[in-house]
């Protein structure tokens, strides 16, 4: 019989950072960690699943999670069949063969796992809750404070929605900076090109960006972060610690609560009066970053939750 370790698992790219510090911390702790790429599966690592819903073997090791930091499921599509591009998109029908297959197995895994009830930051049952649309609306039904917002790719409905303000637009899913949204994007030809792929639009938001860390129903972090430019990553000039109002607090954990995140960062803006909405929960925020230029301590706040679950 294979003796069975129960580790706290990191599911994350080996090369990420975020990834290698929790593990050093977990390890400095004297805590047994085990880093799952699934990026590497299933082309050079074996999984195997059997009837026991938490039990899973990984290149002849058993393994029971005593709790799950989801960094990175290794899901892009082509991640998934060979390691020629080309070849790849040449092949495209197997490629997304290979694909579904790999993501149902991997997706499988982490139902069953939640299922079990073993902790995961952040449980697969959130996944649908996370994407934009449907996040915001859930926030602004449960009486959080969101910015006026369209996803569209109807030119009537951008100009209609445009008109009289100034609007920012952006991926639905993300991959490229928040831009303002000129005269020349309203003109007839540049608006053909939403018949490509559907656009975010929101009320553009003049105020302070602040960033809010969210652990198991506890701030642990927050910030104002100074920057010159409409979307501040990579454009942070100055990142300070501050301490937020009773009213934004809840704010904070009520989305994610409504969400279900167990693990967040938080990207709120204030309008014109100051009053701040909240723009997007992140499943997977970065925080190293944070915690250089703040002297603040996230990852010890993580790996300090991912503790109290062992066995």
């Amino acid at each position: 019989m294979k003796k069975i370790i129960y580790p706290i698992v990191i599911i994350g790219s080996q090369d990420d950072p975020h990834v290698e510090k929790v593990m050093n911390r977990l390890e400095s702790l004297g805590e047994t960690a085990y880093a799952l790429d699934f990026h590497y599966f299933p082309e050079t690592i074996t999984i195997s699943l059997g009837e026991q819903i938490t039990a899973i073997d990984i290149d002849e090791q058993r393994i029971v999670p005593s709790c799950v930091y989801v960094r990175n499921l290794g899901l892009g599509l082509f991640s998934a069949y060979e390691d020629d591009e080309q070849e790849r998109r040449k092949n495209l029908q197997r490629t997304m063969t290979a694909y579904r297959e790999k993501s149902d197995f991997i997706m499988s895994l982490m139902y069953r796992w939640e299922e079990a009830g073993v902790p995961i930051y952040n449980p697969p049952s959130t996944r649908h809750r996370v994407t934009k649309p449907f996040q915001l609306a859930l926030l602004k039904k449960a009486g959080v404070p969101v910015p006026e917002s369209l996803w569209s790719n109807a030119p009537s409905k951008v100009r209609q929605f445009a008109e009289g303000r100034r609007v920012v637009y952006k991926p639905v899913v993300g991959g490229a900076a928040t831009q303002e949204l000129a005269p020349d994007d309203l003109t007839e030809q540049r608006l053909t090109q939403l018949s490509t792929a559907p656009v975010t639009f929101q009320a553009l938001l003049p105020g302070d960006d602040i960033r809010v860390y969210v652990i198991d129903n506890e701030i642990i972090a927050s910030y104002r972060i100074s920057t010159k430019s409409l979307d501040y990553r990579q454009n942070e000039e100055n990142v300070e610690s501050i301490d937020l109002t009773e009213e934004v607090y809840k704010q904070c954990i009520d989305a994610a609560k409504v969400i279900g995140l167990r693990f967040t960062g938080i990207d709120l803006k204030a309008d014109a009066n100051g009053s701040l909405k909240i723009l997007e929960l992140n499943p997977s925020p970065m925080f190293l970053g944070f915690d250089t230029l703040a002297g603040t301590d996230i990852l010890g706040h993580l790996t300090q939750a991912l503790l109290r679950h062992k066995n």
